[in-house]
């Protein structure tokens, strides 16, 4: 697992992600430059992981994943869409 901000911050947003995605790595780097903190789970890990991804996005096992305080999913999102659904 990743933390994005220092040591002690709450995090509530959940980003689901592989080892080798490039649009999981690409994701990860914008929301720690603009400092949204991240729980980051591997779900080739993960079993239960994979599975919340799989309802999610219809069977799939598609990442980034993220999942939002309020159980809101979106898949493969900008991170402008992350801003405006944490209401940064």
């Amino acid at each position: 697992m990743r933390r994005a901000v220092e040591k002690g911050t709450s995090v509530s947003l959940t980003m689901y992600t592989t080892t080798w995605c490039g649009y999981c790595r690409r994701l990860k780097g914008q929301l720690d430059r603009v400092g949204i903190a991240y729980r980051e789970v591997d779900i080739e890990r993960d079993p239960v992981a994979a599975q919340v991804v799989e309802r999610v996005n219809a069977g799939n096992q598609t990442v980034p994943t993220l999942v939002f305080p309020d159980g809101t999913a979106l898949t493969n999102p900008s991170v402008r869409e992350v801003q405006a659904l944490l209401a940064c």
